[in-house]
Parts: C-alpha cells; structure tokens; sequence
C-alpha cells in the first residue's frame, strides 16, 4: 500500500482503448484549427469517468487494507489471550511455505470487458472510415488532412466515454447488492471489477478438505490387524483400557487383545503435536490469564486443544473419549490421565515434526515411572509401509478405508534401549551441527531408527461433507459447469468423496489413469483412455506431470471431454498450472474455490477466484476476488447474481454505445446536408446534458432490471448454459444496435430539417427533444422487470429536461417551443424512429420468445 499504487492504477486505466482514445481526443482541441466546441465538453468527461474509476479503486485498496490489519490484530490477539507475551519468531522471506504456495497476483480483466474493448475499436474504425467518406464527398480540398481529423473530433461521440463510468458504476451495484443478498450471508467482494465473470464460467476447479468438505475430523474407525472397532463398538475399546490401567502388568508371553489395544490407544495419545490449553476463570467467567497456574481451571470442561492440524485434535480427542486424556503438554514432557484419575507423566527426548516430504511425524518419549524409551510414529500409508515390519494386512485395509472416504493413517513404534538411544542421540546432534548437507544427514539418522518397527494400529477419520454440497454441485453440473476437484489426498480418498458428494454421479463410470512415470507408459495410457466415453477421470499428481511434459495439449483435450476430473495428490503449484492449462488451451472463464493457504496460487490463477472462510484461516479468503462462508453459496452467486451481472452489463454497454452511435449519425446527415461541414449539430451544455441529466439516470437504472426471477434461475439452472456462450453481447446483437441507431438517428435528423419552418434553430430544439424522448423510450423498451425506481429515474430525466428548456434560450426558441406545432412534430418523429421497434419486440416475443420467458409463462 503506497502513493505508487496510485500511478499504477492510472496506467491500468489508459490500457484500455477507451480511455486512450478519449485523452488524445481531448488533447487535440488544445490545438486551434482542430478545435471544436468548448474544452470543458471534452476534458470534464475524461476527468469524471478517470475520478469514478480511481475512487472505485482507492475504495478497494482501503477495504484491503482494513481487512489485513484487522487480520493481523487478530493473530496478537489469539497470541495474547493466553497468557502475557515474552517474544515473537516470526518466520518471513520468500521460502515460507504460505509464500511459496502463492504466485504473483494479476489485474484482472473481465471477458466482458475485453469484449467491449474491441467493439470500441470497431466504433473507432467505423468512425475513420465515416470521416474519409465525408473528406472525400469534399474532394479532398484545401487542406484536407486537418479536416480529416475535425471529423474524427467531431464524430468522436460514436465511441461513448460514459460507458466506462457506467460499467463501473453498475459492477459497483452488482457487488452491493450480492453482499446484501440475505440468502448469502457473509459474501464479501474483493474484487469489484469482475462481477460479470460469474455469469459465464465453463469450469470450476475446487479444493477437497474444506471446500466441499467441513475440516472437522470425527475418528470412525481403529484396525488392529485381526480385529477392527467402529463408532458403534467404541465403548468395548474404552472398557479395555479401563481394565489395562486397573490391573498390574501381565507377562509379556503373546500379547491379548487387551495390551494391544492399550499400546495403539496410547501411541495415539502420545505421538502428536497437540497442546491442551485452558481458560482462565474468575467466578466462572473467561478472563485475560494473567492469573497464575493456580488460578486456573484444570477441569475436562474447560480444556480445548490447539494444533496445526484437525486430524490430530481429532484423534487426541478421542483418547480422551475412550478413557485416556491428555492433560498437559509443554517443550520437554507430557502428561496423560487415566481413566482411574492417575497422572502419567512421559519425558520428550526428541520430536520429529510432520513434513509434506516425509508425510509422517515421530516422537521419542522416556516414561517416569518405569524409565522405558519408547519411539512412536505415524504417517501416510505410503511412507509407514516400508518403516513398519512385514504384515499381510495393512494395503488392504488402507484401500479399504479410503473407499469409505476415510483419512487414514498408520501408527507404529519401537522399544529403545537407553545405550540405543545415546547413540542415537549423539549421531543425531552431530549431525546437527554439520555445516554441510546438514538436511541429509539428519534424515538419514532419523531414518537409521525407522526399519522394523511394530505396527500398532490403523486409525481412520473422516471429514464430513458441508451442508448441501450434493445438490450444489448438481446444480452447476446441469448448468453445463465442468467441475474438476484439485486435492493432495491420497487416489482411494479422492475418488470416494467425488463419488459421495455426487461430483461424480452413481451411474457414471471412472477411469483411474494408471501410474506412468515415462513417455511410453504415459502414451499407452492416453490410448486407454482416449477408448473410454463419457467417463470420470481420476488421476495423481505425479502422472500428470508426466503427461503435461510429454503430451500436453493430447492430454488436456482429452481431459476436457471428461464431465468430472480428479486429481489427487496434487501439489498447490500443481494447482495453479492445471489452471493456466485450461485458460490456455480452451478459451473458457475458470474459476477457483478453495478455503487454504495452499489454494492461494489456484485462486489468484483463475479468471474469477472465491474463497471460502474455514478452518484453516482466511488465507484464501483474502486473496480471493469473492469471499462466502459455505460451498453451497457458490449456486446462487452464479446462478442469479452470475446471471444478472452479465446480462445487465451487456444491456448497459450496449445501450451507452447506441446513445453514442445515434447522435453520431444525426451529426452525419446534418454534415452531409449542409455541404459538408464539420460543424457540430450540438454544442456546450446541450452534448454535455445529453450524456449526463438528460438520460443518464434511466440508462444506469438498467442494473436493476432482471429477465428471469431468481427462483426460476435456481429452479432451471439449464438457463446458466446460454450465458457462456456470449449471446447477449455480441457482434451480432452489436449490429443489431448499429441499424437502430443509424434508423432513429436518421429519422429523427430528417424528420426535423423536413419539419423546420425556415430557421436552423427550430431543427435543433426538435430534433434534440425527440432524441431525448426516443432516448427514454427505448430504456422503456428494453426492460424487462420493471422496478419503481427505473419509473422515477425516467420521470426525473423527463422533469429535468422539461425544466431547464427554461434555461437554454442560447440553443432553443422558447417562444417556438410552446406552441403546438413544436408538440405535434416532436411527438410524430419520436412515433415514427420508436414504435416499429415496439412492434417487433412484439412480434418476436409472440412468435419466437426466449426461453426463459417460455419458462415464466
């Protein structure tokens, strides 16, 4: 955040044609052969759309900066709440991991936006090609160049400037009425320049942990090899550990279900990284702990746990269910309870944190009472299957957990002598202070530990779906959005979550691509699956860098066809390739949803990126161009407000250009009957008036109007598939405007020089009136919902134009405006340039209507 950020944006705003064509335009009358009109009728224009855009902006920026601030305190204050700060280690630079997981954010450009772009520059040459025909209608005499370009200026309103101050005004409402959309609540918008873009997405690339599920881990399920427990069998594990802690230790002979259930139950509530932490109290209610240990309340009641991740406060939470708690935690021990009351306390000799590498954790405990060394471990199957000692149970079992949509993780550990663990402790410090490969030689001293170890059990959690995440996602499915699930979890787990969130329907077949790690397999497996019609994919990520490096646009075409993809064990960088993939190779709108730092990249990637605010913090939610609470609000944020962002822009810009476009050929026939000339038809206030008061406030109240209720566009989400097809703004509907325009506009300039009696001020006071009129009219025309403020913009405009005809007796002759002639000749041009248009609406509707109004009928 800096003045700078000012300079940037002025320059984001002169890349657009618009804005640079009208500064030149406007430079030029500083020039006095090319001047026409007064200077104010140009640069106040320029300087009021320049203005809008800039506040737009600056009010974005300010709104950004806010949020980061009260982010930031809200990190103090959950450093604070707890006790009385010492000191800070903050962890910065360009390898932190939230930092790594984020790319360089882009400006980003609506496709409406760029769309309008080109039909300016159409405008533009439409506007050349008009004043060459007029100079060579001259003859090209005199000086004929300089002519030229007083015709460019003088049909320089064929290119509107209103239309960017209008456009950005309407994306302005767009965003205030979304987050007062009471059925979304909490729906922010970050981004105000790309509300249109929700209106025509083709693909939606989601996260899984977060996203489409709620990270709140519950355990289901604990496999010991030859006996498996579920939810409904879980009071049998809590009586075995309340009968293992109320009896003296058997002889180690062959262990009984009993001991083994006690070793996996405490292994689990041993090998974490969780920290119990409790409030303190005073007369029972929460206060700032600045109190003593004494003061504090120890009881079940007040304990919550604090960890990085939910899996493993999910887990310790369940040991503490089935009778063994963990009650305190600080850097060298641990302390457990028993179900009898007792307190076990474990010295921590050394902790081996989680990695995204080494996908396991591990922890070397010393047990006070007894003096046993202990090693524990958990981790990914993959990384577990090669550490823990040969069993015929384990790949099945993970298989079959993870076809339930269960996050799995295996725990193991291994008896240390007190001379085994000093030797390992000295190679493990010496390695620590290595200067070089110090990363390596730690690893391999950890992993000298990690051979053979016992396997204990294997815990299975799983993440619930969010609330109504099937029928979303069947609503965009019928909408004809692609939707592609990006997630790091394991192949079985993906696929069984895509299968119970309905991403991937019951009657559909998947296609898991087989692992390929060269050329020739990636090609033989792309012959496979080339085979296979209308069938999921599902493949990792390791595959797909294969693919992407050999056969890119044969594999992303393929993918394309697919109505779902998975793909799973995908890295955050990974993420945001599949992204640009997709931009680059399909020409379609994608959009990002994700609720974690890792989505970040993804999100800012994708043409329209939406965060949603989870367990994980608001990392993605800041970085997101549109925040919402919950997957489900994804539906009515594209279905309606999607839908009437695009429809409603489309209809504005369309209708700013007309406005231009009709007073331009009304200044081409004057010029044409007057020999020539460049002489403008309309001067000072009246252009200026013409674009602002007279008809502005009907025009800007088209953002208001819908074609289809938002019920009927939830109800029929079939009606989304028009919107990506660009149909409402087009070079078709543009030329459809183009004929209007040249229609009205020549009917009514020939209407009024056929009408005038002898005096050239009686054509411009009938011609400037009917063209207001007809103005109105066709906003009439073009609603389709009427709203009471849409009637009182169109009766201000009436009352302003009425009202200050007072006023303009420079350009009219008030004594001839109230007669009755002026009525009658004003009243049958506006008849004659508006009522064929009503009657083909008319005609259209009756006979080949829209279908959503096929729908509302």
């Amino acid at each position: 955040y800096s003045r700078f950020a000012f300079l940037s944006v002025l320059y984001q705003q002169f890349k657009f044609f618009l804005n640079l064509y009208f500064l030149v335009v406007a430079c030029s009358q500083f020039v006095p052969s090319l001047k026409i009109g007064y200077l104010y009728t140009y640069w106040a224009p320029l300087g009021f759309v320049l203005a809008v855009t800039m506040v737009r902006e600056a009010v974005d920026e300010v709104r950004r900066c806010r949020r980061d601030k009260e982010m930031n305190s809200q990190l103090y204050s959950k450093l604070t709440v707890r006790g009385t700060v010492i000191g800070v280690v903050i962890y910065t630079g360009k390898e932190m991991r939230s930092v790594l997981n984020t790319s360089q954010s882009k400006n980003k450009v609506g496709l409406l936006d760029l769309e309008l772009n080109r039909l300016t520059k159409a405008l533009f040459l439409a506007q050349v090609v008009l004043s060459v025909v007029m100079v060579a209608l001259q003859g090209f005499l005199g000086p004929w160049f300089r002519n030229l370009f007083r015709f460019v200026v003088l049909f320089s309103y064929i290119i509107p400037i209103s239309l960017r101050v209008n456009l950005d005004m309407g994306k302005s409402a767009y965003g205030w009425m979304i987050m007062r959309d009471e059925n979304i609540p909490g729906t922010v918008v970050r981004t105000s320049t790309i509300p249109e873009e929700l209106g025509r997405l083709v693909y939606l690339l989601t996260d899984k942990t977060g996203t489409l599920t709620q990270n709140e881990m519950v355990f289901k399920r604990l496999h010991l090899g030859t006996v498996s427990y579920g939810t409904d069998t879980m009071d049998e594990i809590q009586s075995h550990i309340i009968q293992s802690y109320a009896q003296p230790p058997a002889p180690k002979v062959r262990k009984s279900v009993s001991s083994r259930i006690h070793e996996a139950v405490k292994a689990i509530a041993l090998c974490h990284n969780v920290t119990p932490v409790y409030e303190s109290r005073v007369n029972g209610v929460s206060t700032e702990p600045e109190s003593t240990e004494a003061d504090q309340d120890f009881s079940d009641d007040n304990r919550t746990y604090q960890a990085s991740s939910p899996d493993e406060v999910a887990l310790v939470r369940w040991t503490e269910s089935v009778g063994l708690t963990l009650v305190n935690r600080d850097l060298t021990s641990l302390q457990l309870k028993t179900p009898a009351g007792h307190i076990l306390t474990y010295y921590i000799l050394q902790i081996f944190p989680f990695t995204s590498e080494s996908k396991r954790m591990g922890i070397i405990v010393r047990e006070e009472a007894t003096g046993d060394i202990t090693f524990y471990m958990k981790g990914a199957d993959v990384a577990m299957a090669s550490i823990v000692q040969y069993n015929d149970w384990l790949e099945e079992e993970c298989g079959n957990m993870a076809r339930e949509g269960l996050r799995t993780l295996v725990v193991a550990k291994k008896s240390l002598t007190e001379e085994q663990y000093q030797d390992f402790e000295s190679r493990y410090n010496q390695a620590k202070l290595s200067i070089h490969d110090r990363a390596l030689k730690v690893a391999a001293v950890v992993e000298s530990l990690e051979r053979e170890m016992e396997l204990l059990c294997l815990t299975g959690v799983e993440d619930q779906l969010q609330a109504d995440v099937r029928p979303t996602l069947e609503l965009l499915r019928n909408a004809g959005i692609k939707i592609w699930m990006l997630t790091g979890d394991k192949l079985e787990t993906a696929t069984c979550i895509a299968k119970s969130s309905h991403l991937v329907s019951r009657n559909q077949n998947i296609h898991v691509f087989r692992p390929v790690s060269n050329r020739g397999e990636a090609h033989l497996e792309l012959n496979s699956f080339r085979r296979k019609h209308d069938c999921a994919l599902v493949i990792s990520g390791d595959s797909l860098e294969v693919c992407l490096r050999y056969y890119e646009h044969e594999f992303v075409e393929l993918a394309c066809q697919c109505p779902a993809v998975v793909c799973c064990r995908c890295s955050p960088t990974q993420k945001a390739q599949i992204v640009r993939l997709l931009q680059q190779h399909t020409d379609n709108r994608t959009c990002a949803i994700g609720d974690g730092g890792n989505d970040v990249s993804m999100i800012q990637a994708a043409d329209c990126g939406i965060g949603i605010e989870g367990k994980e913090g608001k990392q993605a939610s800041l970085a997101a161009d549109f925040s919402i609470t919950q997957f489900k609000h994804i539906g009515r944020l594209l279905m309606v407000h999607g839908r009437n962002s695009y429809k409603r822009s489309a209809a504005l810009g369309q209708f700013v250009m007309h406005r231009g476009m009709i007073i331009s050929t009304m200044q081409a026939v004057f010029s044409s009957i007057f020999y020539f000339a460049s002489v403008p038809l309309y001067q000072g206030f009246l252009m200026v008036g013409y674009a602002t008061i007279y008809t502005m406030f009907p025009v800007f109240s088209l953002v208001l109007d819908q074609d289809v209720k938002p019920e009927m566009a939830l109800l029929y989400p079939e009606l989304y598939k028009d919107l990506t097809k660009g149909r409402s703004l087009s070079f078709k509907t543009f030329l459809i405007w183009v004929l209007i325009s040249v229609y009205q506009g020549g009917i009514l300039m020939y209407g009024a020089l056929v009408l005038f009696d002898q005096e050239f001020v009686h054509v411009v006071a009938i011609s400037f009136t009917a063209l207001i009129l007809t103005e109105l009219l066709m906003v009439a025309l073009m609603v389709r919902t009427w709203h009471w403020l849409m009637v009182v913009a169109e009766l201000i405009s009436l009352g302003c134009y009425l009202a200050s005809l007072a006023f303009l007796n420079e350009y009219f002759d008030l004594s001839f405006i109230m007669t009755r002639v002026f009525l009658w000749k004003v009243c049958v041009i506006t008849l004659v340039s508006c009522l064929p248009l009503y009657i083909i609406k008319y005609l259209k509707r009756k006979f080949s209507p829209p279908s959503y109004s096929k729908l509302s009928s």
